[in-house]
C-alpha cells in the first residue's frame, strides 16, 4: 500500500459490526458483530486475510486483546464475558452479567479485564490469577462506553453521570478476594468510590468515550452530533479548558441541518489527536488541544460504526454498517464493510495551538 490509501476487508461480517480492535503490536484486527461471531483478520496484506471465526451464543457487542496476541475477550447480548484463545478457538466464560455486556477494556499495566453491563455493574477479572474471583462493582446507572489509560477508567452511563476510577485502587480492592481452589465465574461485589464524579458535558446520550494516550483526559461524543474534550486534572485552570464542539451534521436540501450521532471515537496512539465516526458515513479527525478539525475524509456508503488505530497509529481500521443508528433488522448483503486506512507520516499530526 502507498501512502494515503485504503483497502477493503474481504469475507466481511454478515451483520452490523458492533465493535473492531488492532492488536497493540501487530496489524491484526479482532472484529465484533451482530452476526454472533468475532472474526480475526491479518491486515498485513491487500484486502485482508480472514484467519478466524468464532461463534457466539448471541450478538458480540465488544472485543479486545488481553497481554498478547493469542488472548481475547468478548462479550455481548448472551450476558457472558469470555476468555477467547486465537490459538485453538477455545472459548471460557469468565464471568456472567444479567443483562447485555456493551463494553470490554484490558489493562495492561494492572492485568485486569473490566467489562460494563446494561445491568449497572463493572466486572473486573483477573485472566492472569484465576484463583481471584471476579468482583463486579454497582453503578448508579447503565454505561454505555468505558475507556481506559494507564492509570483510569472512565466510566459513560446514562443520565449524563461519569465516573472516573483510579486503576490502581480499583485492582488493589479487586484483588483483596479470598481466592478460591478453582477458577470461579461467581462475581464477588466490592465497594471502591470513584476518583472523581462528574456530570458529562453533553446533553443527549453518550455513545462513545475515548482516553487520551498521555493520560491528560478524554473525549465524548453522542446522538446529537457533539464531541466533548475534558481534562482529569480537577483544578479550576484545568476544567476552564473543557469545552463541546458540533460535528457530523449535513444540510439538507432545505438548507437544514440534519444532525447524526457521533458512534466511534480514536485517539492516535502517537500523535495524541483523534478520530470520529458518524451516521453521516464520514470519518474526521480532529487537534483536541488546538480545537481544529485535521481532515475530513470522503463520505462511506453507510454509517460508521467502530473506529481503531494501529499500535504504531500507521493505519486506521474503518468499519461501517447501515441501520446503525436505528437497530433496524435485516442487513443486506454487501453492504456491511471493513477498510483499512494507510495514513501518511503527518497525516493525523496536529497543527499546534492557535
Amino acid at each position: 500500500m502507498s501512502a494515503q490509501t485504503q483497502f477493503e476487508l474481504s469475507d466481511p461480517p454478515s451483520d452490523a459490526i458492533s465493535a473492531l480492535k488492532f492488536a497493540p503490536a501487530s496489524l491484526h484486527l479482532l472484529v465484533a458483530s451482530w452476526d454472533r461471531n468475532v472474526y480475526l483478520y491479518d491486515t498485513s496484506e491487500s484486502d485482508g486475510r480472514l484467519l478466524q471465526t468464532c461463534e457466539h451464543r448471541a450478538p458480540v457487542l465488544d472485543v479486545c486483546f488481553g497481554d498478547n496476541e493469542e488472548d481475547a475477550y468478548t462479550a455481548g447480548l448472551d450476558q457472558d464475558v469470555r476468555h477467547l484463545d486465537l490459538s485453538n478457538g477455545t472459548q471460557t466464560v469468565l464471568s456472567s452479567h444479567s443483562m447485555g455486556v456493551k463494553s470490554l477494556v484490558y489493562s495492561s499495566q494492572h492485568r485486569i479485564l473490566i467489562s460494563g453491563s446494561w445491568d449497572s455493574t463493572l466486572h473486573i477479572h483477573h485472566p492472569s490469577s484465576p484463583s481471584i474471583p471476579p468482583a463486579s462493582v454497582v453503578l448508579p446507572s447503565k454505561p454505555f462506553s468505558i475507556s481506559l489509560t494507564a492509570t483510569k477508567l472512565v466510566v459513560a452511563m446514562a443520565s449524563r453521570a461519569l465516573h472516573i476510577y483510579d486503576l490502581a485502587a480499583l485492582t488493589a480492592a479487586a484483588s483483596s478476594l479470598p481466592e478460591t481452589s478453582e477458577p470461579t465465574t461467581t462475581v464477588t461485589p466490592i465497594q471502591i468510590e470513584p476518583w472523581q464524579r462528574r456530570e458529562g458535558s453533553l446533553k443527549f446520550m453518550t455513545r462513545a468515550v475515548a482516553c487520551m494516550p498521555n493520560d491528560a483526559g478524554y473525549a465524548s461524543s453522542s446522538i446529537e452530533g457533539r464531541v466533548a474534550v475534558e481534562w482529569f486534572d480537577p483544578s479550576a485552570e484545568s476544567q476552564a479548558r473543557k469545552y463541546a464542539f458540533k460535528c457530523h451534521r449535513q444540510a439538507n436540501d432545505q438548507g437544514i441541518d440534519v444532525v447524526y450521532p457521533v458512534n466511534a471515537l480514536a485517539f492516535h496512539p502517537v500523535h495524541g489527536t483523534f478520530a470520529s465516526g458518524g451516521g453521516d458515513g464520514f470519518v474526521a479527525l480532529w487537534d483536541g488541544v488546538a480545537k481544529r478539525r485535521i481532515r475530513q475524509y470522503q463520505k462511506y456508503a453507510s454509517s460508521v460504526s467502530s473506529l481503531s488505530f494501529s499500535g504504531d497509529g500507521k493505519y486506521l481500521a474503518v468499519a461501517i454498517s447501515p441501520g446503525f443508528e436505528d437497530g433496524r433488522e435485516g442487513v443486506g448483503e454487501g453492504v456491511v464493510k471493513i477498510y483499512i486506512k494507510e495514513l501518511g507520516e503527518n497525516e493525523a499530526k496536529g497543527k499546534g495551538m492557535k
